[in-house]
């Protein structure tokens, strides 16, 4: 087992190497006895759909790692390396079929009898060992049963596999999608295949929800994402409705599905009604029932958000409800018109960016006894739909929805401003002219009028007749003033 799993290690990282900023991908896909009739019958879609799985989620320049799955037993390592490349655009699907093309089901070494399977122990040997503990995500290919050593307590396995996923702290996200696909072996048959998407780490989840998002899985995949784990975050949605806005304000939607407030400089109290839609995201729960509460954080300022209704009960998804809501923004937290920050966003808009956070208390989920009734049909006698019980350890969850302040300046206090200071430039150059300009002054020595030039700051010497210093004349900006006069001097300002 641990040369195998080196191994697969080995090839992965030398794809992951390749790859630095791509989304490592492990696509695992099982093989064991009871697969039998997938890989028998010649109608099967099986091998089909794994190979358009790698080629929609796999984008050029991911790591792309293909291993068959079933139990390790000595001699027979599980799971076992099929391919590993760096994927492009146009060769990965055909590569990912070329390595399918002669895989079979799996027999014990040294036994005619098929091989077991072991969900858990595949899904941590791609963790652990394939990704080493890095960001990727995990797809597991599989018909639902976990039965290690043949163990008929398969209640007991799926539990195991259900802690694994729920407890398991590098699991940010899993979603499954159950897929009909009946199939008739020499053996056994079967109605249909689960494809498990497990994303770990942060990176890996947001790699996730955008394939999600982007529609590049549903072309392959169009059964709707079953969320079986986080059950504690992003478990609604608030999306507004109608908004009933105050002097000032305006509400929108943003882009990005968030909410936009565009707010005037001189509003002083821009409070609003916001009628919300409250969705239900965790396809296929019902929130049977959960106390709401809800705040805004804006501009590092808390403030607590009134609802219509603080109790919700039995919101099943894609059926929404209304929700009343008053909020206030921190108008003593916006900035001045007069104030940099004003002068900067002159003409455009002063962005600040918060959230709005809706809390559900008290939560209690319930499976919508239509999925059961797929999943039973799909999977019949297989316990394994247990895991999407949720765990009596969640009740409770928070969601979040963006919020951006955008506060209108105008171009008026700037034009004021600019006007200042041309008055002031224009004041400073008058009196630098002034300063430099030579002042003229008339002074009488021995009743003999002269007329002298001097600049504000200078000192010029006044002499008699002999040529002797009678006194001096000092120049500033208010005018001319004599000094160090000689005691008997004739010398007088003016005529």
């Amino acid at each position: 087992m641990r040369a195998a799993l080196r191994f697969l290690c080995t090839l992965f990282l030398l794809a992951f190497a390749s790859g630095a900023g791509a989304t490592p991908h492990v696509i695992l896909v099982q093989n064991s006895g009871w697969m039998e009739p997938f890989y028998s019958d010649p109608q099967s879609q099986f091998k089909p759909l794994v190979g358009a799985l790698a080629g929609a989620v796999v984008q050029p320049g991911d790591a792309l790692v293909l291993a068959a799955f079933n139990q390790s037993l000595p001699g027979a390592p599980s799971p076992k390396a099929l391919l590993s490349v760096k994927a492009d655009e146009k060769t990965t699907r055909s590569r990912v079929n070329a390595a399918l093309a002669n895989l079979d089901t799996a027999r014990k070494p040294n036994s005619s009898a098929l091989a077991d399977t072991d969900l858990g122990e595949a899904v941590q040997a791609a963790i652990t060992t394939a990704l080493g503990g890095k960001p990727g995500i995990v797809w597991l290919v599989t018909n639902n049963r976990n039965s290690p050593n043949n163990d008929q307590a398969t209640a007991a396995r799926n539990r195991e596999f259900y802690a694994l996923i729920h407890r398991g702290a590098a699991i940010d996200k899993v979603v499954a999608f159950p897929l009909k696909m009946p199939v008739q072996g020499k053996h056994y048959s079967a109605n249909g295949l689960m494809v498990y998407a497990f994303a770990v780490g942060k990176e890996g989840s947001r790699a996730l929800d955008g394939l999600l998002v982007s529609g590049r899985l549903a072309r392959v995949i169009t059964e709707q994402p079953a969320r079986l784990k986080p059950l504690d975050r992003d478990t609604v949605r608030l999306v507004p409705a109608q908004v009933e806005n105050a002097p000032g304000v305006a509400f929108s939607q943003a882009p990005n599905g968030g909410l936009r407030a565009d707010v005037d400089p001189d509003a002083r109290t821009p409070r609003a009604s916001i009628r919300w839609q409250l969705e239900n995201a965790m396809y296929p729960y019902t929130i049977t029932s959960a106390t709401l509460s809800a705040r805004s954080a804006l501009a590092g300022e808390e403030r607590k958000i009134e609802l219509a209704n603080t109790k919700v009960s039995n919101l099943a998804p894609g059926k929404p409800v209304p929700l009343g809501s008053t909020m206030q923004l921190p108008v003593a937290q916006l900035p001045d018109k007069w104030s940099m920050e004003a002068m900067k966003s002159a003409g455009s808009a002063y962005v600040l960016p918060g959230r709005i956070e809706l809390h559900l208390a008290n939560q209690r989920l319930e499976l919508s006894q239509a999925f059961r009734q797929r999943m039973a049909a799909l999977f019949p006698g297989d316990p394994l739909p247990d895991i999407f019980t949720p765990p009596a350890t969640v009740q409770a969850s928070d969601a979040v929805l963006p919020i951006e302040v955008r506060v209108h300046y105008g171009m008026g206090p700037l034009a004021a401003l600019g006007g200042i200071a041309a008055a002031l430039l224009a004041a400073a150059g008058a009196a630098a002219y002034a300063y430099g300009r030579p002042r003229v002054a008339q002074v009488t020595v021995e009743d003999e009028l002269r007329t002298m030039r001097a600049r504000p700051g200078t000192i010029q010497p006044i002499y008699d007749r002999t040529g002797a210093q009678v006194a001096q004349l000092k120049t500033t900006m208010f005018g001319h003033q004599l000094i160090d006069l000689r005691e008997g001097a004739q010398v007088r300002l003016g005529r």
